[in-house]
């Protein structure tokens, strides 16, 4: 298929004391970031992937986790009767981050320089409510890198499975390692367990990773499980290696995500700087976190295929920093 030729990773600028700098690789006035890769051509080869017209939602409902990380609310759900006896409606309060979510180009930049993606400084950025009465008159710096851009697009293409907990505990072990704690996946394990299901990469492909959050809290107690809102915050997730960021880079993913609330192993350890100031603030590439991957990892083993339709529509909010991900693959 014909893409932009785009730089390797060894190509792209440092900034900073940070590699691969991505800025201006699709304009200096780009809110897409690797969307920018989800071309129309690609969107339709993604589609040849629907074979047997099995669909499947990766969102967790939002009622979990009950107590959510990193300080963030929970969602509250309330209905109500009208008055007039047979009609219902309901509301709906909630973190964007507290559960299945997007990070979006607002969320997370580079800490010491307070930069954000495309050299996007932190008081650019509007804060607080933003209302706008006039939908013919929006004003775009408030709005500037905000989640609507993904929202409008899209975020559809050919999905891609590694199912680490599989691959891991395919010869009847148990998992090596506790989802809720740190541990690093390294970039091995995954080119590994790409080997074992006979996956290729393809220019464009939604990356997703099974690593065992949500299989982890189906089987903790309930004690364990309110313990994650009050304690310091430990993760299993991908390296924070140059190896890593290359692989990410080459490969030119257009989204990652996992059943993780970090993707990312956390925290970092001393000396490699989080994962999310690189693909957020240098690639503006989309972060998903507490994806529902059990029935999706379940129908690809019966199916013996790990690639598939995937889409995306986040909340169409102006200026909004993260979202739900309305998410669902098609074999």
């Amino acid at each position: 298929m014909s893409l932009p030729k785009l730089p390797s990773f060894d190509e792209l600028p440092a900034f900073d004391g940070f590699t691969g700098c991505a800025w201006g690789v699709w304009g200096k006035d780009d809110q897409l970031g690797t969307i920018n890769l989800l071309t129309e051509e690609v969107v339709r080869n993604a589609a040849q992937e629907i074979k047997l017209g099995k669909s499947v939602s990766l969102n967790w409902p939002l009622n979990f986790p009950a107590k959510p990380m990193f300080g963030r609310q929970a969602a509250v759900h309330e209905s109500w009767r009208k008055p007039n006896g047979n009609v219902h409606d309901d509301s709906i309060q909630m973190n964007t981050q507290s559960g299945s979510q997007w990070d979006g180009l607002k969320h997370y930049g580079l800490a010491k320089q307070k930069l954000f993606y495309n050299n996007t400084p932190v008081d650019d950025l509007h804060q607080g409510r933003l209302v706008i009465p006039d939908p013919n008159n929006v004003d775009q710096s408030a709005i500037r890198l905000g989640i609507h851009n993904w929202a409008q697009h899209g975020i559809s293409g050919r999905g891609v499975l590694l199912d680490l907990v599989k691959f891991y505990t395919a010869s009847g072990g148990t998992l090596p390692y506790d989802p809720w704690t740190t541990h690093a996946i390294p970039l091995q394990d995954l080119l590994d367990c790409a080997k074992q299901q006979g996956v290729s990469f393809q220019h464009g492909d939604i990356l997703l990773l099974r690593i065992g959050f949500t299989q982890r809290y189906y089987s903790a107690s309930s004690e364990e499980r309110d313990s994650l809102g009050g304690k310091p915050e430990t993760l299993a997730g991908i390296e924070q290696t140059e190896d890593m960021k290359r692989f990410l880079w080459d490969n030119h993913f257009a989204a990652i995500a996992s059943d993780q609330p970090t993707v990312e192993r956390w925290p970092d350890p001393e000396g490699h700087p989080r994962l999310h100031q690189t693909l957020l603030a240098l690639w503006g590439m989309p972060m998903g976190e507490m994806f529902d991957l059990e029935a999706l990892a379940k129908v690809c083993g019966e199916v013996g295929r790990y690639t598939f339709f995937f889409t995306s529509w986040p909340l169409t909010v102006f200026g909004g920093v993260a979202s739900p991900p309305n998410a669902a693959a098609y074999l």
